[in-house]
C-alpha cells in the first residue's frame, strides 16, 4: 500500500494510502456539486463560488428558524442590534450595523412597530432624528429564540472544532476587508 496524492485543479491535494496510481486530478467538492465539467478559472473564482454557495445554505437554515417565529433575517437582526445597544438608536445607526445591506430599512421598522417589536421616538432635539428601540414585546421574541438558534449555529459547525472556526473566522475577517 502506497500512500496517493490526490491533486484539485489548483494544486490543493490530500493523500490517502491506495496502490501507486501517481498524481490523479480529481474534481473538487463544489465542481462536483454544480456539476462542472471545467476547471474552475482560478483558486480565487473557486472560493468565491464556495463562499457565496455556503452563505446561501447557512442563510436558508437560518431563515427557516425566523420563520417559525415570524420574522425575517434582517427583522432579526435589527432586534438583535436594538438588544445589544441597551438603548434606542438612530434608524441610519441601527442600518449602518447591520450584518447584510437592508434597502429598506424604514419598512422594515414599520412593520416590526405594527407587530409591536420596537418603538419609535422622535428625537427632541432634531425632529427629523427618528430614534427606535426594542420593546418588551422584542425581548420576549428574542429570549424565545435565543436557544434554539444557539443549537442551529452550534449543529452547522460541528464539524469544526474551535480552533478551525476561529481560523475560520479570522480568514473571513481578512477576505473581507479586501471586498469593503
Amino acid at each position: 500500500m502506497v500512500k496517493c496524492l490526490f491533486v484539485n485543479n489548483f494544486g490543493h491535494g490530500f493523500v490517502l494510502g491506495f496502490p501507486d496510481f501517481g498524481v490523479l486530478m480529481v474534481q473538487s467538492k463544489l465542481q462536483a456539486e454544480l456539476k462542472k465539467t471545467r476547471p474552475f478559472e482560478s483558486p480565487e473564482e473557486e472560493l468565491t463560488l464556495n463562499i457565496l454557495r455556503t452563505a446561501d445554505r447557512i442563510n436558508h437554515r437560518v431563515s427557516r428558524l425566523f420563520r417559525e417565529y415570524s420574522l425575517t433575517s434582517s427583522q432579526y437582526n435589527i432586534l438583535r442590534i436594538l438588544r445589544g445597544e441597551g438603548a434606542p438608536l438612530p434608524i441610519l445607526e441601527i442600518a449602518s450595523r447591520t450584518v447584510t445591506v437592508v434597502p429598506g430599512i424604514t419598512g422594515l421598522v414599520d412593520r416590526l412597530e405594527a407587530a409591536g417589536l420596537v418603538e419609535r421616538k422622535r428625537c427632541t432635539v432634531d425632529r427629523r432624528v427618528i430614534y427606535v428601540g426594542i420593546s418588551q414585546a422584542g425581548m420576549a421574541k428574542l429570549s424565545t429564540i435565543d436557544k434554539p438558534l444557539a443549537a442551529l449555529n452550534k449543529k452547522l459547525f460541528t464539524k469544526l472544532d474551535r480552533e478551525e472556526i476561529a481560523r475560520l473566522n479570522i480568514l473571513l475577517e481578512k477576505a473581507r476587508e479586501m471586498a469593503d
